[in-house]
């Protein structure tokens, strides 16, 4: 009796390609976002249960845990946004050839990371210390 082979092409078979992985990451930063406006929520709750409870959310929200945290949610949301307008060309028919969309990957990547430390760069310097 022979080894039951999969009908279709499946992930052992396939090495990945940049193509791929940013599509998958499109999904995970897309549930990371989800999860980051729980805690946003969070916070605004804490601003609208009075003065003790957002001082506890401060608190919270100050950690360098939930910092490292937040850094992160607002790469995947610049990521999401980026990879997002990427795929408005494609929706428009432009950008389909493999080195074209070698490079929008690239520069999808390059965006969100420029951006995400702009925004942390105003955090930081609104603060005056460091995360």
């Amino acid at each position: 009796m022979s080894p039951v082979k999969p009908l279709s092409p499946h992930l052992q078979i396939y090495r990945p390609q940049l193509t791929s992985v940013l599509s998958i990451t499109h999904r995970i930063t897309g549930i990371a976002l989800s999860i980051g406006t729980c805690v946003l929520l969070y916070w605004l709750l804490s601003v609208a249960a009075g003065p003790e409870q957002y001082a506890k959310a401060q608190t919270v929200l100050r950690c360098w845990l939930v910092r490292v945290a937040l850094i992160g949610w607002t790469w995947a949301f610049f990521y999401h946004l980026c990879n997002g307008i990427r795929h408005l060309f494609w929706d428009a028919g432009y950008g389909f050839a493999l080195g074209t969309a070698y490079k929008s990957g690239y520069a999808v990547l390059v965006a969100s990371v420029i951006f995400t430390g702009l925004i942390w760069a105003c955090v930081v310097s609104q603060q005056g210390a460091p995360l």
